[in-house]
């Protein structure tokens, strides 16, 4: 990655994209094969933004994203660049998508074969199969709306939502989550199993729209995937998509302020004071950073500082990263364990924003599929816990080390013998290390919760309110967060851009 910005004789439009997440490499790519000259800026060394990658001690552990799903959204990135995705990534298929681990011992596979499913629906208990069909079949539907019809549309005026409502209101998008599993899944645990998803991108099942169940029916439809060398393998073949457009990632530049004249966007000030001209910008950093601190000097009528600070937002994450001198071949990919409580878990979490005593963990070993990020008779891990975000006051400088050591007690004594004995690498990070090193609102891993009144039309916009020339990408806009949602969020620019396109051609005429 060269951080040397292309000639100013170069004739193409400029887009300058503000962060380097998911959402931020993939509009760089659709605004390259739209014909833009496109600089992507990132503070940080490496690209990736919450996919960062840490290497240490031999092992690879990818920072955030390890679930992939919906992979076509990648493979329409590489087929804009007339690559075949086949030939740079590796990506294998995850069996089962997830473990769930109970607190009492007992297991459910969640897989992608059908009645693979219905068995283990029926071990917990037989009369519910029938509801998991029907839960499937109302899956399909909302996916077929929410997903197929809506992800990638803008939501820039009331009547696009005003458009939506009716199929909201039959799909019973007013109800939560778990209110709507609970129709159809009579069994306490088995609630929990197919209600869990809303929190892998920073929702509580108890209050998170259930549009979010059409993840069941995404899963099941295109699978649970992982690229070989880890989804930091994903970031390296954006950047070098790019690249191959002759356009640049520059690493280790902070945007202090989006430069505006007369209500538009003309480009972005660093923090050496350097300033680059453009005539789009596209900010990949959290939706409420960049309306308080890169527009801070910008009147705002809607999102306005009190407007930021008093929406609502996901939880926070304390993350554990360790590697192992032995293999744990006991441990699948991607392990989900649910706590004593989850109902009362969840509401100190989101609501009264206490560090409990118990938790719910996720612990992904990337080693089961790939050996290579791990030193040879070893396993890299990391386990997340949901935690809530600073406004909880939790000094975590002080807790994390005894909020670690419980973690690693709780995985010794529930599945991984020894552990505190095996572990060669270990890092951590905590709700403290998502506001400053990837600037979240409070820290918090998702942005802004998505309850219904934060989604869709409500949710910061794609196409800026505030400035003409400013659009949004990533969690922190429309559809929301998870990869299929970010990467959905840049696949928006391609309906909005074109009237931008238009403008552009005929200020450039005019000019």
């Amino acid at each position: 990655m060269e951080n040397d910005a292309l000639p100013s004789t170069d004739p193409r439009p400029h887009a300058v994209v503000i962060g380097s997440g998911f959402g931020g490499l993939a509009a760089a790519v659709r605004l390259g094969a739209r014909g833009y000259r496109v600089t992507v800026l990132d503070r940080r060394d490496q690209p990736g933004g919450r996919a960062y990658v840490y290497r240490q001690d031999g092992f690879t552990f990818d920072g955030g994203p390890t679930v992939i799903t919906a992979p076509q959204l990648f493979d329409e990135l590489w087929a804009l660049c007339g690559r075949d995705i086949k030939q740079d990534i590796d990506m294998r298929p995850v069996s089962p998508f997830y473990r769930i681990r109970f607190h009492d011992g007992s297991v459910f596979d969640y897989t992608g074969d059908a009645e693979a499913m219905r068995r283990e629906v029926a071990r917990f208990r037989p009369e519910d199969v029938a509801g998991y069909e029907d839960l499937l079949a109302m899956s399909k539907k909302i996916f077929e709306v929410g997903f197929e019809q809506l992800a990638d549309v803008p939501f820039s005026r009331w009547r696009d939502m005003a458009k939506i409502a009716p199929d909201m209101v039959r799909l019973q998008s007013y109800r939560t989550v778990y209110g709507l599993i609970s129709k159809f899944i009579r069994d306490p645990r088995l609630r929990q199993v197919f209600s869990f998803h809303p929190l892998l991108v920073g929702g509580n099942p108890f209050q998170t729209t259930s549009i979010y169940t059409l993840i069941a029916h995404l899963e099941r439809h295109w699978g649970v995937w992982f690229p070989m060398g880890g989804t930091g393998a994903l970031v390296r073949g954006l950047v070098k998509l790019i690249e191959g457009q002759q356009n640049r990632v520059r690493l280790g530049v902070e945007v202090k302020k989006i430069n505006v004249e007369n209500g538009r966007a003309v480009g972005v000030t660093l923090a050496d004071g350097e300033q680059i001209a453009a005539d789009l910008v596209i900010s990949n950093a959290d939706a409420g950073w960049t309306y308080k601190h890169l527009l801070a000097d910008h009147p705002r009528k809607r999102w306005t500082d009190h407007k930021v600070d008093n929406s609502r937002y996901s939880m926070s994450l304390f993350v554990w990263y360790f590697g192992t001198d032995r293999k744990y071949d006991n441990v699948a990919h991607h392990t989900i364990l649910l706590g004593p409580r989850y109902r009362g878990l969840l509401d100190d979490i989101f609501h009264k924003k206490v560090l409990a005593d118990d938790f719910s963990l996720y612990l992904h070993r990337p080693t089961a599929t790939d050996p290579s990020l791990a030193p040879d008779g070893g396993d890299a891990f990391y386990v997340l816990s949901p935690v809530p975000h600073l406004d909880s006051g939790v000094d975590w400088r002080q807790q994390a080390e005894p909020y670690r050591k419980k973690i690693e007690a709780y995985l010794e004594d529930s599945l991984m013998p020894g552990l505190s004995r095996h572990v060669v690498s270990s890092r951590m990070l905590t709700p403290i290390g998502f506001r400053h090193d990837l600037l979240s609102v409070k820290g918090a891993a998702f942005g802004m919760e998505p309850v219904l009144l934060q989604s869709a039309y409500f949710r910061p916009h794609n196409v800026s309110e505030e400035v003409e020339g400013l659009y949004l990408v990533g969690a922190g806009t429309h559809p929301g967060a998870g990869l299929p949602g970010v990467l959905s969020s840049a696949k928006v620019l391609d309906r909005v851009i074109a009237p931008a396109d238009e403008a552009l051609a005929r200020r450039t005429k005019a000019a």
